[in-house]
């Protein structure tokens, strides 16, 4: 494996690649990167989703833009917001002191914000097709000074067919640019758009996929506000459990770790504002098993090789599928089987299916454990300990004569109860766990047509906005980044529409959809029935009470 000095890249760069914790590059940085650095030529670049593409582009342009020139010299398209917003984060956490400016650009955010950081001069634009064409036709993003266009997730902008945009916004670009396009597949229409507006081509595959193997992967669907509640019932199911708990932010490590320590488990935390001396302690006492749960950022759990812990546990669902497959391989290591468990919460279902889909990963869905099969896991354990101390124990004088006496002061069994309620009382007590709220169906998002894997989607847009189905079709898509060919059976009505998505959809379309405003109210999106005739009466009804 090459590193990343060899791969061409400058002094700064690579203290940026330090500081984020990057160690090697992946098959397609290696792949990649030179051909940016040292050839003129646009490229084709397949490799999977969550491999690493992003720091593929983004470093060589880091690279070779000029950050005194006040335009846009390299624009980003992405299907969704969700990744627009990723590889703008990406960038501006590799960008060091460059003095580069990123700026996103997606439909849902406010067009004001967006106008104003047009204005100032952006140095790269990561935008989704739709917005991109929406500043063009108003004039407000300029491309006559771009060097680089780049797409990315090129068959996914297929399947959510954007396809003409893409066109219509390379037909506004000077001649004069590298193109460089990412996918993971290669179908014949992309294979045709290239050929039409990429020159000459130098072609980069990685063939290396993102592999899980020798670890028990696990799944559990909990609301976000009983996601605690469930970490603490796996934990005291164990007999021991010996892990890293992944969260996304710091602010997230901290406060975990603190209601951990607070509720008795022994945890501490490990992320980028923590100094190397304290980072260096709590790494020593975590391999020694004076920790035996370590809360801890992506960043900061680079560099850590334990060969024997029993858990990884995604408290919070990674971003991408490499990162989930980093993250629990760091059990499963010398040929000892791990555990990888996932916390997500309805809205996140989609993303865990995404993640599933590419890493071809078989996670498999779990009850979370209720009072009374913790409380029996622990009655075991203990039972377990017990008949393991009085094999292994050689100087049984004491205890055995104390025994004896104890046993001739009363009834055996209820001795014997005493002491393992003098010892273990607080272990088996009930008040030490609330009540989970079950995700049933109705929090899923089961209505009268699930038993197709369907549900129905009451939205309040309707044709005196300008809605149709096409455009519906469209504002779904670019929102919650869920392919048009799932969105069926639309119907426009004057003030509100209907639309059918898969179940496994639904939660996460609602909850995007909702970030949308116009003006100062939120969109108002629900799960409905499928209108009737007679419905239509009820349903405007219904929607201005709502409002």
């Amino acid at each position: 494996m090459r590193t990343f000095k060899e791969l061409g890249l400058s002094t700064k760069t690579l203290i940026a690649l330090e500081k984020k914790g990057f160690e090697e590059p992946t098959e397609i940085q290696a792949l990649t990167i030179p051909l940016v650095l040292s050839s003129t030529k646009d490229i084709v670049a397949q490799a999977q989703t969550g491999t690493g593409k992003t720091a593929a582009f983004a470093l060589p342009l880091i690279e070779l833009l000029d950050s005194s020139i006040k335009q846009t010299q390299a624009l980003i398209l992405a299907p969704t917001r969700e990744l627009v917003v990723q590889i703008a984060e990406e960038i501006n956490s590799l960008k060091g002191n460059s003095g580069l400016t990123i700026a996103p650009i997606y439909g849902g955010q406010s067009i004001d914000v967006q106008l104003m950081r047009l204005k100032k001069g952006v140095s790269i634009v990561v935008g989704t097709p739709g917005r991109i064409l929406d500043h063009l036709s108003r004039k407000t993003l300029r491309l006559n000074a771009i060097k680089f266009l780049i797409l990315d997730e090129g068959d996914e902008m297929l399947n959510m067919g954007f396809i003409e945009d893409i066109e219509t916004i390379m037909e506004s670009t000077p001649d004069e640019k590298r193109v460089l396009l990412f996918s993971a597949t290669m179908p014949a229409r992309i294979r045709d758009m290239a050929s039409k507006y990429m020159k000459e081509i130098e072609n980069a595959k990685a063939e290396k996929a993102l592999t899980t193997s020798l670890t028990d992967q696990i799944y559990f669907e909990v609301s976000q506000h009983d996601k605690l509640e469930a970490l603490c019932r796996i934990i005291d199911i164990e007999d021991s459990i010996y892990g890293i708990i992944f969260c996304r932010t710091k602010i997230e490590v901290d406060e975990l770790t603190s209601k951990l320590q607070d509720r008795g488990y022994n945890a501490d935390a490990l992320h980028g504002d923590i100094s190397q001396s304290q980072r260096e302690s709590i790494l020593r006492k975590f391999k020694k098993k004076n920790l035996n749960l370590l809360v801890a950022t992506d960043v900061a759990a680079r560099g850590i090789d334990i060969s024997n812990l029993t858990h990884v546990i995604n408290y919070s669902l990674p971003q991408d599928p490499e990162s989930y497959v980093h993250r629990i391989g760091r059990t499963g290591r010398a040929g000892n089987q791990g555990t990888a468990i996932t916390f997500i919460t309805p809205s996140e279902f989609h993303r865990l299916g995404f993640i599933k889909r590419i890493t071809s990963a078989q996670i498999r869905k779990k009850k979370i454990p209720d009072i009374d099969e913790i409380l029996a896991a622990r009655m075991q354990n203990l039972t377990k300990n017990i008949t393991g101390k009085i094999k292994a124990e050689s100087d049984k004088t004491f205890f055995n004569e104390w025994a004896t006496q104890l046993l001739a002061l009363g009834e055996p069994a209820e001795m014997v109860a005493a002491v393992l309620k003098l010892a273990f009382g607080d272990v088996f007590n009930r008040e030490n766990y609330r009540d989970i709220t079950p995700i049933e169906g109705k929090k899923r998002g089961v209505s009268p047509v699930d038993a197709e894997g369907k549900t129905r989607l009451f939205i309040a847009l309707g044709s005196s906005k300008g809605v149709t189905r096409k455009t519906l079709a469209q504002f779904i898509t670019e929102q919650a980044g869920v392919p048009d060919r799932l969105i069926n059976d639309i119907r426009v009505y004057d003030e509100f529409s209907y639309a059918t998505v898969p179940f496994e959809n639904a939660e996460t379309i609602i909850a995007e959809l909702k970030k949308f405003r116009i003006g100062k109210k939120q969109l108002f999106v629900e799960k409905a029935r499928p209108p009737k005739e007679g419905d239509r009466r009820n349903d405007n009804s219904r929607m201005r009470k709502k409002r």
